[in-house]
């Protein structure tokens, strides 16, 4: 079993795909259903502590995994249990149910509970809403288990974008051969409990992954502030928020913040002070940050006009997104990252079909831009088609000044001259590290406060 961090993510489409390759070159579909069913039996084996155990099977080959597992704990001499929602309709289950030699119990508002649960009912295929016959009796059985285990992915979701069509809370989720968008996506990110995944012999290949912890370098001995880079963070109608985002460039690692703009009581001694155009203008300005508490005056207009009518490094985020055109973004040549959270991204590109990553990658293509769709469940996409997506973060990030601190390390990491992508994959990942470290009821500025232990982590 594999912890999920950098991990591909398919499909279902995609998994079909990677199975019938495999079948393709010579492993039978009885083989991969083994493999399957002996990784639930191992995951039950080593997290269920020994007890009695109730497995759940569904028609389909999800039900059959489960089969396999039962007849698996059975052989090592474990107390466990099958109920069946209906008889297997595939050759593969069938042969799978055929091989259990304990009897199978009818799953329904009856079946006898167990300590431990395991829910092999549906897996990647199920697109509609459970049945209440399903879903009552499965609600009560989770409640009555002390822990809960599912097979690929929980009954009653939508792998492929997380939409919930009747699932429970799980404990822990074995993806079998990859991870599937359900996995990271909520609403059905938030049921699955810890994620594994288990090799079942498929090879996965993806342009969509799970964000992994960056390699950044330390500073070297012969570093000076140009060299670790300069960010001009633009300040406007609320400076307070364009100071968040500028002590978060300071403390992801830049060497030199410039707050432009013209309020000084709002500028630490730490934070030089300059007019915005005349940084703009600035050779040794190697990323910029509009947007936090910019506003949306005419002045506010000219500055967005400006940092992307120039060729630097560019992080837009709030207002500047609420002002931005897509025809002037998609001309600009140099590395651009946006920022939105969803109210953001509906205006400026508008409503759209699909999953958040299918959403996410669209907007990238169409502006030309690194995209960073913020949410518990982050993902950002470039417009060459790659995709990453965050584990859930913190709840405690749906707080005022959160956005802001994220934007300046984002600016940070393009000062670093981290392409768009790893820059912006850099800092969702920084951020909800150091939200981790921060702990509940954080506010924005203890995100800054944290960045510094999260940094050492990426060296």
């Amino acid at each position: 079993m594999r912890h999920i961090e950098g991990q591909p993510i398919l499909t279902a489409t995609q998994m079909r795909h990677a199975k019938d390759a495999v079948m393709a070159g010579g492993t039978s579909v009885d083989a991969l259903m083994e493999r399957a069913g002996a990784a639930v039996a191992e995951c039950v084996w080593r997290f269920g502590g020994g007890r009695k155990t109730l497995i759940l099977c569904g028609p389909g080959n999800n039900g059959g995994d489960g089969y396999v597992a039962a007849r698996i704990l059975h052989a090592r001499g474990l107390d466990v249990r099958v109920a069946a929602s209906s008889e297997p309709r595939t050759d593969v289950a069938q042969r799978a149910r055929a091989n259990w030699s304990g009897p199978v119990e009818t799953f329904d508002e009856t079946t006898v509970p167990a300590p431990i649960l395991v829910d092999a009912l549906f897996g990647i295929g199920l697109s509609r809403a459970l049945d209440d016959s399903i879903a009552v009796p499965l609600d009560r059985l989770a409640r009555l288990a002390v822990f809960r285990i599912t097979v690929d992915v929980p009954s009653g979701v939508e792998a492929d974008c997380g939409a919930m069509l009747g699932a429970v809370q799980m404990d822990m989720t074995l993806a079998l051969g990859g991870l599937k968008p359900a996995h990271l996506l909520q609403p059905a990110a938030g049921h699955c409990g810890a994620i594994f995944v288990a090799d079942i012999g498929t090879t996965v290949k993806s342009a969509v992954h799970v964000i992994a912890r960056p390699t950044l370098a330390s500073p070297r001995s012969d570093d000076h502030k140009y060299r670790r880079g300069m960010v001009l963070v633009a300040s406007g109608d609320m400076p307070g928020a364009a100071m968040l985002a500028a002590i978060s460039a300071q403390r992801a690692g830049a060497g030199y913040v410039i707050l432009g703009g013209d309020d000084p009581q709002f500028a630490p001694h730490c934070i030089v002070r300059r007019n915005f155009d005349i940084a703009l203008a600035d050779q040794r300005t190697s990323a910029v940050v509009i947007g936090p508490g910019l506003g949306q005056s005419e002045r506010a207009r000219g500055q967005l006009a400006a940092a992307i009518a120039s060729n630097i490094p560019l992080v837009i985020d709030a207002d500047g997104i609420n002002l931005a055109d897509l025809t002037n973004l998609a001309n600009r040549s140099a590395p651009l990252i946006l920022t939105p959270h969803e109210g953001e991204f509906a205006r400026l590109f508008g409503a759209a079909s699909g999953s958040k990553i299918d959403r996410a990658l669209d907007a990238a293509k169409r502006s030309g831009a690194t995209i960073i769709l913020k949410g518990s469940d982050s993902v950002v996409a470039a417009p060459d088609g790659r995709v990453a997506v965050n584990p859930a973060a913190s709840p405690w990030l749906a707080s005022a000044g959160t956005g802001d601190v994220l934007a300046g390390i984002a600016g940070a990491m393009l000062a670093r001259r981290l392409p768009a992508f790893e820059a912006a994959c850099a800092a969702v990942w920084l951020h909800s590290d150091a939200a981790r470290r921060a702990g509940p009821a954080l506010i924005a500025h203890d995100l800054a406060h944290h960045l510094g232990a999260s940094l050492v982590a990426c060296g």
